[in-house]
């Protein structure tokens, strides 16, 4: 053992160089061996006992005279020359300088008679480029040009390490190894000590091309974990972080539905800023799926689009339990974005999300979205406005919804100013809207609005933060082929229809501050108050509007609807309070809070919403956080007369980044018309975790369960505990490869989208296809 507590490693290899120092070619060569590999026993990826060489600090008053190209700069601690054998020996930290490539060893003799330079001990060679090599004796002819190395190591400044036994390098620069070995994981471990690489390559021959800064294998096996070797075809590789064409690394996996799959994607570098993916999936029981990935990139934004097509039998029918197939169709899908910086103000960004048909993106395991959205948008922000041209396209993937019925919104326009009052110190907010839906088989919808806002925040004598708000807004709208919206109070009354909007309110809050258990306290009463007079509502379509929920987010809003088209149009008075604790290490958030609305006149927000009589439901929200360790947050809405929960969510998060585990519980008992209401209630848990049982290793799942039954919602087909899907999985990853295995398992079906069990493996290596 060492005196570090390491074994003992290896002793130094010997090096063996025929090069040119005076022109610098010995450098180049020792520093231009690429990727080399050998049997493990036969080179020594290990750390030298030496300090690369650096340039020796400019000394001062020194003649600034520029060196000739072919001439070496050098300092030792002594210099002799023998007049008789005519032979130069310096010693004692040799430092030798040409053109950015430097040398440092304990001895060099130079016989000027024989034109033979030998560098020995301790010797470091760096490049301009700063790769390091390393070794005990370089040996240089007089022809200074050519060169031999024998058992090297090369410290790529790139990353990486390379070994050879032997090495040869042409008047071209290109370098050809024997007996080579290359890695780019790390060779020791957290305590300093040797270890084995995660992974190397060995190969009889290597050819290393600086033009093209790649290496060339003849003979190569890939050597993982110590395990027997797998031999490998001709192949090649880009040095360091740089990208060129070539095969990635390859997947598999398995599904019930489509057998056992491997994909082996080929990467093409179109241009330093573009690229082409085109990866092939095969599949035991289906015909192949074909995959296409192109990426560009410039100086005012990125492209990227990714598509899949292949011939499969479909299930239209999605709801009966045992579909027949349909005959074979082409089938696929097709993914982009596009996102450009136009000025610093003006931005253009776009989406694209089609498929064919609703089970495809489920079937091959793409994705499990039940909507795709095609967006595109043109934005100017400055400073104090914002303008937004944008215009988008929905395809559900639902089974029970029509896509005539999905609306195509184009366009929609939105611009907002900020500016000051000037007369009281406040702020206003003026905005224009428009916007333009319309549906193949369905009610079409037009809408301008222009709107003003008036803000101003003051804080009195005694602390309290006192906001007042005035609000006026006119809208404009026009509807036709209403009949096809079959709720009634979403459809209004078709034609032209106007409608103004007015609304004050006073928002007052009381933050008291004191100390408690150590720490700070802070508690802060609300009480707002709202006058809104009666508006025309159910009288236009309601769009944007129809998902009504009361939750801690929206208690205090002036408008508690999402979107436009409602508006809540009553005069209230909203009170609640929040308490903070703050201590070492802990964080603890609380708030809950109520409204009452004065006037008697009935209301249009449905019973089930928390808002539908005079008093409304209570709400609140409690967040715990301990360090970077733990995260809980809970929400609720309590039912104002028997106070039974309405809404109860919990989302909590234990654990470090490494080991860790999520849970989610939601749980919706609004006891509202499901006619009336895009949400049902519903209860569901949800559970991932990660588990680190080792430095590199670790075990990772999640899950879903639908906890519905009848009595909660009685469309439902959850017995009230119905697995959704789940996954485990185990991974190995450190600096130089990701190896992975994950089982997923789906509980329903949907037409060709079967449930089951499916298989997923994965392996990256780093500099080799990712």
């Amino acid at each position: 053992m060492a005196a570090n507590g390491c074994p003992v490693p290896k002793g130094l290899v010997r090096i063996v160089l025929r090069i040119d120092l005076l022109t610098g070619c010995a450098l180049s060569l020792a520093l231009a061996t690429g990727i080399a590999a050998a049997p493990a026993q036969a080179q020594d990826f290990q750390n030298r006992p030496v300090a690369p060489p650096v340039q020796d600090p400019p000394v001062a008053n020194a003649s600034t005279a520029t060196p000739a190209e072919d001439q070496v700069q050098f300092s030792s601690t002594a210099l002799e020359y023998n007049t008789n054998t005519d032979i130069v020996t310096a010693t004692g930290e040799v430092r030798m300088f040409r053109q950015g490539s430097r040398l440092r060893a304990d001895k060099v003799v130079w016989n000027r008679k024989t034109g033979k330079v030998v560098a020995t001990g301790n010797i470091a060679v760096t490049n301009p480029e700063g790769d390091i090599a390393y070794g005990d004796e370089i040996n240089l002819t007089d022809s200074l040009k050519d060169g031999v190395v024998d058992n090297m190591l090369v410290v790529l400044e790139q990353g990486g390490r390379l070994a050879a036994q032997q090495g040869t390098r042409d008047a071209d620069g290109t370098v050809n190894l024997k007996t080579a070995a290359y890695t780019p994981c790390s060779v020791t471990n957290t305590a300093g000590c040797p270890k084995e690489p995660t992974w190397k390559i060995t190969a009889v021959r290597v050819t290393y091309r600086p033009e093209r800064q790649r290496i060339f294998y003849k003979g190569a096996r890939l050597h993982l974990f110590g395990l027997p070797s797998l031999p490998l075809p001709e192949f090649s590789n880009p040095v360091g972080g740089g990208s060129d064409s070539g095969l990635l690394s390859p997947n598999g996996g398995y599904s019930r539905v489509n057998g056992v799959e491997v994909s082996v994607p080929y990467y093409w570098k179109l241009a330093p800023n573009q690229g082409l993916v085109i990866t092939p999936h095969i599949y035991s029981s289906v015909l192949p799926m074909a995959q296409v990935d192109y990426s560009a990139l410039n100086s005012k934004g990125a492209f990227k689009v990714r598509a899949y097509a292949t011939e499969s039998r479909r299930s239209d029918d999605l709801t009966t339990a045992t579909p027949t197939d349909t005959s074979m169709a082409f089938r696929g899908y097709i993914d982009g974005m596009a996102r450009y910086q136009l000025t610093p103000n003006w931005t253009a960004s776009g989406s694209l999300r089609l498929t064919t048909d609703r089970t495809f993106l489920r079937r091959y395991d793409i994705s499990r979205d039940d909507r795709l959205r095609t967006t595109a948008s043109l934005e100017r922000i400055d400073d104090s406005s914002y303008f937004s041209l944008a215009g988008w396209y929905a395809q559900t993937l639902r089974v029970n919804d029509r896509q005539g019925d999905q609306p195509i919104a184009l366009p929609e326009i939105d611009y907002r100013k900020r500016f000051d009052d000037g007369l009281v110190g406040g702020r206003f907010q003026l905005q224009l809207n428009t916007l333009a839906l319309t549906r193949t088989d369905g009610q079409d919808t037009q809408r301008a609005f222009a709107s003003l806002q008036w803000d101003l925040r003051r804080f009195t004598n005694w602390g309290q933060e006192v906001t007042f708000t005035a609000f006026a807004r006119g809208d404009l709208y026009n509807s036709n082929e209403i009949d096809k919206t079959l709720i009634e109070t979403y459809r209004g009354f078709g034609g032209f229809r106007q409608r103004a909007i007015g609304a004050a309110a006073v928002d007052v809050k009381w933050p008291f501050i004191g100390t408690f258990l150590g720490g700070t306290q802070r508690f802060t009463p609300q009480v707002q108050f709202v006058a809104a007079p009666k508006v025309a509502n159910l009288s236009l379509p309601n769009e944007d509007s129809r998902a009504v929920d009361l939750d801690d987010t929206n208690l205090f809003s002036l408008n508690r609807f999402a979107g436009y088209d409602r508006f809540e149009d009553s005069s209230r008075v909203t009170y609640g309070g929040e308490w903070a604790l703050d201590l070492p290490g802990i964080a603890f958030t609380t708030n809950v809070g109520q409204s009452y609305r004065v006037d008697k006149r009935p209301t249009i927000l449905p019973d089930g919403t928390g808002l539908s009589d005079r008093f409304s439901d209570i709400v609140g929200r409690s967040e715990l956080r301990f360090r970077d360790f733990v995260s809980i947050v809970h929400r609720y809405r309590l039912d104002k007369d028997g106070f039974a929960i309405r809404r109860n969510e919990l989302d909590a998060t234990i654990g470090s980044r490494a080991t860790y585990v999520l849970v989610g519980y939601l749980k919706l008992n609004r006891n509202i018309d499901a006619s009336i209401e895009d949400l049902r209630d519903r209860e569901e848990v949800r559970v991932a975790g990660r588990v680190q049982f080792a430095r590199f290793w670790s075990a990772f799942g999640s899950g879903v369960v639908d906890l519905t039954n009848a009595s909660e919602d009685p469309l439902s087909r959850s017995d009230g505990f119905t697995p959704i899907r789940h996954r485990l999985g185990v991974q190995y990853e450190d600096d130089c490869l990701r190896l992975g295995g994950t089982w997923r398992r789906t509980y329903n079906d949907t037409g060709d989208a079967r449930k089951g069990n499916s298989f997923l493996l994965t392996l990256a290596f780093t500099n080799l296809g990712r």
